[in-house]
């Protein structure tokens, strides 16, 4: 008989943290996953906030409501079906996986075929929503770095870029509208974005609002974040995006996300791995799945006034796979 148990948390931020569609956050609220057979425990990790989730029953209620099952031998195979997509599913099949990796003595990256042990990877810094001056003094402190990403939404999203890359003048920038754009904005901003050497726009619009991408030359590559969920969203981006991001909370778990990738670079779309504001427990299977992707934003942890025990290292913007006592 195996032990499933979960519990929430909160990780304090170095300073709130804003995006356009959410409330100000002032913490990581995660949900931690265990599960334990003959003295060997798994663990996975998923946002608290379930932001994804839209209908969904919360969190903390998916993961009681299959516990039994759990607890009976249901595998990942399984979980598909007893879960949808979303955080709760992410954090049950990371710890499944965990689990495997330490009955088998087998890594993840091994048992999940992929053609070789995980490298360390370059993950953009995420610059929070703000006012010009402040975000162009939070590019100025992290102008080492080589990649930085700027959430963005709300007006005044020009005079935001042109402060960061004044700051900054040597980072690669990416921004994230969050959904926050109008058609007009978007016509407007993208000649402007790109005169400014922003290389990527991730999600202006909402989740079927997205037509004109489909109409009109896209001058910087796009990304789906909220309209790529996972496999079934696929077909519908073609043609209007360049990019989707993946993320595990999004596509619950490494066992969909893996597969997403693969029919995602199958159709043509190049890859993003993503993260919401987590633990080191939460990026170490980003890191398996973000192998080969064009972007990586696995920076959570940066964000973080503090890190679990045997918390994966980050050297500035360079990301290392996780010490096995950590996960996988």
């Amino acid at each position: 008989m195996r032990k499933v148990s979960f519990r929430a948390e909160q990780w304090p931020l170095h300073e709130p943290f804003i995006i356009a569609s959410l409330p100000v956050m002032h913490f990581g609220e995660v949900v931690v996953v265990e599960i334990s057979e003959n003295g060997v425990c798994g663990r996975g990790e998923c946002e608290h906030t379930n932001v994804y989730d839209v209908g969904y029953a919360d969190v903390m209620a998916q993961l009681e409501s299959v516990r039994s099952a759990l607890e009976q031998g249901a595998d990942r195979t399984a979980l598909q079906q007893l879960l949808p997509p979303g955080s709760a599913r992410n954090a049950v099949d990371c710890a499944l996986w965990d689990l495997q990796a330490r009955q088998s003595q087998q890594p993840v990256w091994q048992l999940a075929g992929l053609e070789a042990a995980p490298q360390p990877l370059t993950t953009v810094f995420t610059l929070s929503l703000h006012t010009p001056q402040h975000m162009a003094a939070v590019a100025a402190a992290n102008a080492h770095r080589p990649l930085l990403k700027l959430k963005l939404g709300q007006p005044g999203d020009v005079e935001r870029v042109a402060a960061v890359r004044a700051a900054a003048p040597g980072c690669r920038l990416v921004i994230d509208a969050n959904m926050g754009w109008s058609a007009a904005q978007y016509l407007a901003y993208q000649p402007q974005l790109a005169a400014l050497g922003v290389e990527m726009i991730e999600q202006p619009f909402a989740p079927g609002e997205d037509q004109l991408l489909a109409e009109v030359e896209r001058l910087i590559p796009v990304t789906a974040d909220e309209s790529c969920q996972d496999r079934r969203d696929l077909a519908g981006l073609v043609g209007r995006y360049d990019l989707v991001n993946i993320k595990l909370d999004k596509a619950g778990g490494l066992t969909e996300a893996l597969a997403l990738a693969r029919q995602a670079r199958a159709l043509g779309f190049d890859i993003m791995v993503g993260c919401n504001v987590g633990t080191s427990l939460a990026m170490a299977p980003a890191l398996l799945l973000a192998q080969g992707a064009r972007y990586v934003d696995i920076d959570g942890p940066l964000l973080l006034s503090e890190d679990r025990p045997d918390a994966m290292r980050y050297q500035d913007s360079q990301a290392y796979p996780a010490d096995r006592a950590l996960w996988g």
